[in-house]
């Protein structure tokens, strides 16, 4: 177990003592999407919702599942129109309904810091204060890559280039590449994001203008501000920023950055005539951007807004396990989940970047 004890932690004795100075700060985009559900205590760790399949829809895939017209040969639109004629005299042969159920297992999330007494009573620095708000950024960054890796984990994949794997991506952001995805999102009938969770943490909602919301690391702003027609969020008329971390629109995308979506470095195909990134100088680095359309996918907290279960316990306080006091520690345990409601609402679209 490590904490922090007098005799480790350097303190700044016998020297003009300036102020504690800024840290970097985890930036907060993708915990603010998605529909947020508020799951009592005692009711299992497991969360099980239910859609019931549209007319003409399949199970096969992200795509089929939203889709009311599936591949073949022929004239679907009379196809179908003939499978809903009525014969006179004749009663219909009654169809039925399909659930589809999508399960999540919830999980118990946490992080721990301790400090000993010495250094709660004879250190210059308030350490029980500093560990409490780096508690508070640290369950920030920890609730986004939960996000994020759950979005990354659809099954709505593109690879950037003429890739089919990540492994092979050999290509950067552009306008036809992320066409494809608008495409197949509107055929999926995804609609586009309209509200985002508020800044205050709470669980209600603002109005936004509509889009497609792509988000991405910050690595790919230079890639993103180049495409054609792309407007700057300084030049919005009416439209309403979705982030404070938001830079602009192309088309249906609204694209928000963060440096905390983490590329795959080396992962792509080798870097050969691409002008991508890479870095190793070996293999290009893959960017996962994640496509989202309106609810696409979950939020799962139990207790709700009140799922974050902060510990603070300051040195003097005596039991079996500290007899004389001497450890504090400042913490927080949480439950949380992340379900995909329909993959075909989603894309995770990997890419590399361009080097600069």
């Amino acid at each position: 177990m490590s904490v922090n004890s007098y005799l480790n932690t350097p303190w700044r004795i016998g020297k003009f003592k300036g102020n504690i100075l800024k840290r970097a700060i985890p930036s907060e985009v993708l915990q603010r999407e998605g529909r947020q559900v508020q799951m009592p205590k005692n009711n299992s760790n497991t969360y099980v919702a239910r859609r019931f399949m549209p007319y003409g829809a399949t199970a096969t895939d992200a795509n089929t599942i939203n889709r009311f017209f599936q591949n073949g040969t022929g004239d679907r639109t009379l196809s179908m129109i003939a499978a809903n004629t009525a014969s006179e005299g004749v009663t219909t042969t009654p169809d039925s309904i399909t659930p589809q159920d999508t399960t999540v297992v919830i999980q118990q999330f946490n992080c721990l810091y301790g400090f000993t007494d010495q250094t709660y009573d004879l250190g210059e620095d308030d350490i029980a204060k500093e560990c409490a708000s780096i508690v508070g950024e640290r369950v920030t960054l920890i609730n986004e890559q939960i996000v994020y890796g759950a979005l990354n984990a659809c099954t709505n994949v593109y690879y950037g280039g003429t890739g089919t794997s990540r492994a092979t991506v050999n290509g950067g952001v552009t306008l036809n590449f992320l066409r494809k995805i608008a495409q197949n999102l509107a055929a999926n009938h995804g609609m586009m994001v309209n509200t985002t969770l508020n800044a205050s943490g709470d669980f209600g909602t603002s109005a936004v203008s509509a889009g497609y919301v792509v988000y991405a690391h910050t690595d790919l702003e230079p890639d993103i501000r180049d495409l054609p027609n792309f407007i700057p969020v300084e030049k919005y008329a009416s439209r309403k920023p979705i982030s404070d971390y938001e830079i602009g629109a192309c088309e249906r995308f609204r694209f928000v950055l963060s440096p905390d979506l983490p590329s795959v470095q080396d992962a792509g195909a080798a870097i050969a005539a691409t002008g991508l990134y890479s870095t190793s100088g070996t293999n290009i680095d893959v960017y996962r951007m994640v496509v989202l359309a309106k609810e696409a996918f979950s939020q799962i907290a139990v207790r709700g807004e009140s799922s974050t279960d902060p510990t603070m316990l300051m040195p003097g306080q005596k039991d079996k396990s500290d007899p004389q006091g001497q450890r504090g520690y400042a913490g927080a345990k949480w439950y949380k989940a992340v379900m995909l409601e329909n993959q075909g609402w989603m894309a995770s679209a990997n890419v590399g970047r361009k080097a600069l």
